[in-house]
């Protein structure tokens, strides 16, 4: 049977569309938030930084996440409402806020991880050997493929220049 480019996208499209609606209602509201603990994307990936690297400023945060310097300020602040960050003065420059995990943050960040390895764990030990190398080239492709498209996202634009007369 051969199949068109727009058929093999329909068809590969409706069976991730199925895919993602028997996992969603596999992963229980209880289950979702224990792996997430009902953090964001974002948090997610300011608590590996802060993890990381102890302690960081606004500008490393943003820049880290790729968001506007308001926007991870605001995401900041409601870590620290949640006490999950402190902010500190940097002892060579008092001007410099340092941002850094709270005890009750790093303990999230522990709990987060956990869960993750958990069901990781899990997961990978149902695998066999070869559906294991399968997995690890599989993801490794998808790696490659979105490092390409990033690559593409970086070239400069070309500024088409028009001569006025």
């Amino acid at each position: 049977m051969n199949l068109s480019n727009q058929e093999i996208s329909q068809e590969t499209f409706r069976a991730i569309a199925d895919y993602i609606e028997e996992v969603k209602e596999l992963l229980s509201s209880d289950i979702w938030e224990n792996i997430f603990l009902d953090c964001s994307k974002n948090e997610v990936l300011i608590f590996w930084l802060l993890y990381q690297r102890d302690e960081v400023n606004m500008t490393e945060i943003a820049e880290y996440i790729h968001v506007p310097l308001n926007t991870a300020t605001g995401i900041i602040n409601r870590m620290e409402k949640n006490d999950l960050i402190v902010r500190t003065r940097s002892k060579e420059d008092k001007r410099v806020v340092l941002i850094g995990l709270s005890e009750k943050g790093m303990t999230q960040f522990q709990s987060l991880v956990n869960e993750l390895m958990y069901y990781g764990m899990k997961v990978m030990s149902s695998f066999t050997k070869e559906e294991m190398n399968l997995f690890y080239k599989m993801t490794t492709k998808v790696k490659e493929i979105l490092r390409q498209e990033k690559r593409k996202e970086d070239t400069p634009k070309k500024v088409r220049k028009i001569r006025i007369e």
